[in-house]
Formats: C-alpha cells, sequence, structure tokens
C-alpha cells in the first residue's frame, strides 16, 4: 500500500527535494544527533544516485539488503522515482514523503529513506528490528482456569492476539502517538455498535490532551486520564491478560494499548470490578459466586480486623468474652507498648516483608517471605514486642488483602489500613466508624470514565448486580451492562435462551 504523506511540519522544516545529496547529510546528522549509528549508502546508476538513510541500532540488515536493496537492483529498468521504486517493493505499506521533519521520525522508528537526487519525494520502507519476546504465562494475574496467554511489549503482537480472540468486523483500532518527544505508538480499541460514542471520545480527548515528553506505560497513562489523581484507589483496570481486555471489549468497554508496554489498560471501571476475576467467567456460576463473594468479605475482613483490635483493647474490653479476655490478658502481660503502636510496628514489617519478597529473585523471594515471617513473629512474641493473638489477626488481615485480582486496588486496602488503625487509637470504635464514612463518602464523589465509581450500587443499577459482585447462570445474562451505555443492549434473545432442545426434537 502506497501513501503520499503531506507533512504536519511543512512550516518548520525544509522540502527534502530543494536540497542536494550533501546538504541531506548534513541536516539528518544534525536532526538525528546519533552519531556512527547513522549510516549513508548509495547506489549509483548512469550518473544518478540512490541514497538510503538509515539508523544502524534499529533496523534488520537481513531486510534491509534481501528485500529493499537487491528488489532494486534486481530491476534495473525502473526508473528510480517514488512510483517506480515502490512497485518493485514486496513490502505493505510504503511512504512518500518530502518533508524534512517526517524524514526524521520515520528514520527513528527504524525506517530507511530511500531517496534520488532532484525528485520531488522520498520513500520511507519499514525495515526495523522487532525485538519481542515470545508469548508467555501471565505472572501477574494468576488463573487456575481460562486462558493464561499474556500480552507482550509488542503493540503489533498484542492487536493481533486481540483479533484472533475478537474476529468481528467491526472490532476497531484508532492510531494515537503519546509523547511530545518519544513519539510512541498507542491504539484505541473498541467494538463499533456496542461502545458509547461518548465514552469514546472521552478517551479521545483525554489522551490527544496530554502534553508530556514521555509516558513509560499504560499504567502512567492511566494516572494521566484519570478523572481523580489524588486517590489511592484505581479508577481505571489494567491488565496483562487479553481475554480480560476480549470480554471488557464485548462489555461496551475502551482499551488502550501502549507499544513497549505489556499491560493495556480499559474503562469504565467501577470499584466492584477489580474483585472480579477472569476466571469467575469460566467456572460454574454457582462456584464463582462463592469465590467473589469471599473476595469481598476477605477485604472487609482485612480492612476493618486489625482496627477492630486496637479499638477493642483500647477502649472496649467489655464486649469481649471473660475466657478470650484472659487469654488477652496473658498474651499481652509482656507487651510494653499500646496495641496501636503494636499493630503499626508490626503492619510495617508485614509490608517490609512483602515488598523484599517482591524485589528480591523468585526462590529467594520465596524463602524470605515465608522463612522471615516465621522468624521474625516468634521472636517478635518472645521478646515480648506483641502477642501471639495479634500475629494470628495480622496475617488473616494480610491474606485478605491478597485475594484481590487486581495488584493495584490490593496495595490501596493495604495502605487504607494505616490511618483507620490509627483512628481506632485515637477514638476506638467512633474513630473506626468516622474513617470508614469518610472512605465511603470518598467512594461515592469517585467517577471514572463514563460514570459512578460505585455503579451499580450508586446509582442503583439492578440488572447490572450480575456483573459486579452477584453472579447468575449465564442465560440470565442476555444483556450487556446498562452503566456502560452500550449501543448494542442484547447480547442474545432472552427466550430462546431458556429454551432446552433435545437432538431428536
Amino acid at each position: 500500500m502506497f501513501k503520499w504523506l503531506s507533512g504536519k511540519k511543512a512550516e518548520e522544516t525544509p522540502k527534502v527535494h530543494s536540497l542536494d545529496l550533501e546538504e541531506l547529510k548534513e541536516q539528518l546528522k544534525t536532526e538525528l544527533n546519533v552519531g556512527a549509528d547513522l549510516v549513508f549508502r548509495t547506489l549509483k546508476r548512469d550518473g544518478e544516485k540512490l541514497i538510503f538513510c538509515l539508523i544502524d541500532s534499529l533496523i534488520d540488515s537481513t531486510k534491509l539488503d534481501e528485500v529493499v536493496i537487491k528488489s532494486i537492483m534486481n530491476h534495473k529498468e525502473i526508473e528510480w522515482t517514488c512510483e517506480g521504486i515502490s512497485k518493485v517493493l514486496p513490502m505493505a505499506s510504503i511512504h512518500a514523503v518530502n518533508q524534512l521533519g517526517e524524514v526524521v521520525q520515520g528514520i527513528n522508528q527504524g525506517k530507511v529513506y530511500i531517496y534520488s537526487e532532484g525528485q520531488p519525494y522520498g520513500i520511507l520502507a519499514d525495515v526495523s528490528k522487532n525485538l519481542v519476546r515470545g508469548l508467555e504465562k501471565a505472572e501477574t494475574e494468576s488463573l487456575v482456569y481460562g486462558p493464561k496467554i499474556s500480552f507482550t511489549e509488542s503493540l503489533q503482537s498484542n492487536i493481533n492476539i486481540l483479533r484472533n480472540n475478537i474476529k468481528d468486523e467491526d472490532l476497531c483500532t484508532e492510531d494515537l502517538t503519546v509523547g511530545r518527544r518519544s513519539k510512541t505508538k498507542a491504539k484505541i480499541v473498541y467494538i463499533r455498535g456496542i461502545a458509547d460514542e461518548q465514552i469514546v471520545n472521552t478517551f479521545k480527548q483525554r489522551l490527544n490532551e496530554l502534553e508530556l515528553d514521555y509516558i513509560p506505560g499504560t499504567t502512567v497513562l492511566g494516572q494521566y486520564i484519570e478523572s481523580n489523581s489524588w486517590t489511592v484507589f484505581p479508577q481505571l483496570m489494567t491488565t496483562e491478560l487479553p481475554d480480560r481486555i476480549s470480554i471488557a471489549l464485548y462489555r461496551g468497554k475502551v482499551a488502550v494499548l501502549m507499544d513497549r508496554s505489556p499491560d493495556a489498560l480499559y474503562g469504565p471501571t467501577s470499584f466492584f470490578a477489580f474483585f472480579e476475576s477472569t476466571e469467575d467467567v469460566y467456572m460454574r456460576w454457582n462456584m464463582g459466586l462463592f469465590l467473589r463473594l469471599l473476595r469481598l468479605v476477605a477485604t472487609f475482613i482485612s480492612v476493618l480486623l486489625t482496627p477492630a483490635y486496637v479499638a477493642v483493647l483500647t477502649y472496649h474490653y467489655e464486649v469481649i468474652p471473660s475466657p478470650l479476655l484472659l487469654s488477652l490478658g496473658e498474651s499481652r502481660a509482656r507487651v510494653p507498648f499500646p496495641p496501636v503502636f503494636e499493630t503499626l510496628l508490626l503492619e510495617f514489617v508485614i509490608e517490609l516483608l512483602r515488598e523484599a519478597g517482591a524485589r528480591l529473585p523468585t526462590k529467594v523471594g520465596q524463602t524470605i517471605g515465608i522463612v522471615g515471617g516465621i522468624i521474625i513473629g516468634q521472636a517478635a512474641v518472645q521478646a515480648g514486642f506483641t502477642s501471639n493473638i495479634l500475629i494470628i489477626i495480622l496475617c488473616l488481615s494480610a491474606l485478605g488483602s491478597f485475594t484481590t485480582p487486581s495488584y493495584l486496588m490490593g496495595t490501596a486496602i493495604r495502605l487504607i489500613r494505616f490511618p483507620i488503625i490509627l483512628m481506632a487509637g485515637l477514638w476506638g470504635g467512633i474513630g473506626i466508624m468516622i474513617a470508614f464514612c469518610f472512605f465511603i463518602i470518598h467512594l461515592l464523589r469517585l467517577e471514572t470514565i463514563g460514570g459512578p465509581y460505585l455503579t451499580p450500587i450508586y446509582p442503583a443499577r439492578i440488572k447490572d448486580i450480575g456483573y459486579s459482585f452477584f453472579k447468575l447462570p449465564p442465560q440470565y445474562f442476555s444483556f450487556r451492562p446498562i452503566t456502560n451505555r452500550t449501543k448494542d443492549k442484547e447480547r442474545f434473545p432472552k427466550k430462546k435462551a431458556k429454551q432446552k432442545k433435545d437432538v431428536d426434537e
């Protein structure tokens, strides 16, 4: 496919045909500033010169020699013009350019610029070297059921995976460039006819308004386009699972993928969506319902269990049964610290162990996490720094936070425990309620792209509860989520889904 491009930098940079070859070389050396990596190769024929400009470290030399140069040399009868050269190059995409700014940008992307002196246009041909790791199992999102393949750092590879999953002619991918200096390629992905145009336009507007020099990945990109940057709660979902993106697109959501980023970003996303795992879709509905409710209960316990311990021991001894009160008294007999300081100290130690285990090599990290936790916990109890009952409570709280499928949401849950523990130490149960109400009000005020953060609870969307924390048999989900304002609201005919026919009928 041969394209003529009109330069966006026509007023800023000179046209190539106004320069002779030596001037062109000097201009490219000045603009690119890459030193010895900038290579010029020249072909001569009957007084004509054909120059190839490229950055050696970015191109595939075999593709350049075997596909580009060899094809031109084997067709000696062609004219060295854009039309003539484009006819003999067996390449899918060739661009004709005449602006120096376009030439510099193309060479920086791993393309070779082919120019014949005196011609009004040159050619940019893609001979870039693709440094892509193979398809591997997802690391941060562990699954028992469902596909386990993960995205890679190649944007083209990730789009290919999505198109293999979604063979829908309405699957749309729109090109973007993020980063004023880095010029990283990105794509907005959605299904036309399902995704709401207003949500798609909101994504486009927020992405196009970014004026940053460099964005390292989709997780950072999400922080720039989300509605509230001060909250600890993530408002857009990031995932490395293509299957999760496919399910989200069919529900009317919009995804963003970036080159050199192994994660995809999608929205709109509610608070309860962060507790949904992809394997819930593949399991039987009752099993998926149990696991989803288990995660929500575990999160609730993780947030409130240690603050409740601090509040009860500081202000509310009367709520403890007498047999348990005796055990608590014996356990805390040697502890010199107040419950709030004791709890915060151990919470800090657990976070240190978790961070050390995540940063160390896999085998060493697992050993540090298990052995370090056992040794430190036992030593702390024997030394009188803490009680053994608090160790049990902290372990339950940590396990509850680790059940969250989203790493970002799990980190947010662990983080909000600290202010709630402080409030419990200051005012007991009243302090817990004040802090808890503060976070509820904060969640009610939050917005994600496309709507409120606590949907379908606020505003109430009874039909969408099955897509959040409740789950029913699949034949009852004949509609798409109302919250996403999808165009095509029906997934399948509701009446036919309930009809069960045998083969002989």
